[in-house]
């Protein structure tokens, strides 16, 4: 069954034109504001760095604005939100996060980078479920 107003399908109606699409929007944002907490916690652990760096309105220093730069991209990748809801997630613009998946992608030139950024997708994947659709973030 499709939603009527936009011919959507109503698990994916994230419109909240119909009854079904409200209700699944909901419970995806009641889902995201739990996920930049979780995600911030996984990358400062990763990245050696507090928290409240990560949650900063300035870029801060290079390593800092690196790691929010990887929590946008796992927001994305990992946990298959649109740019624009990964910006929302972490009050940047969609701009950024695409400019952050640019530099991330480029980073997993270096085997390192690229190992243990697989390691952090994985984990997130793990702890949010199998329910969320991965993405891609150069589409």
């Amino acid at each position: 069954m499709t939603c009527r107003s936009n011919g959507c399908e109503p698990d994916g109606c994230l419109e909240g034109r119909c009854a079904a699409g409200r209700a699944a929007r909901q419970g995806r944002c009641s889902r995201m504001s739990q996920l930049r907490p979780l995600l911030e916690a996984m990358v400062a652990n990763g990245f050696e760095i507090e928290e409240i760096l990560l949650q900063q309105p300035t870029r801060g220093d290079a390593r800092i604005a690196l790691a929010r730069q990887v929590a946008m991209y796992l927001a994305h990748v990992a946990c298959g939100l649109s740019k624009t809801e990964a910006g929302q997630l972490f009050g940047r613009d969609r701009s950024t996060v695409h400019h952050a998946c640019v530099v991330i992608e480029e980073r997993r030139d270096d085997e390192g980078f690229n190992r243990a950024l697989d390691h952090l997708e994985r984990i997130i994947r793990i702890v949010v479920g199998p329910a969320v659709p991965e993405a891609t973030c150069l589409a």
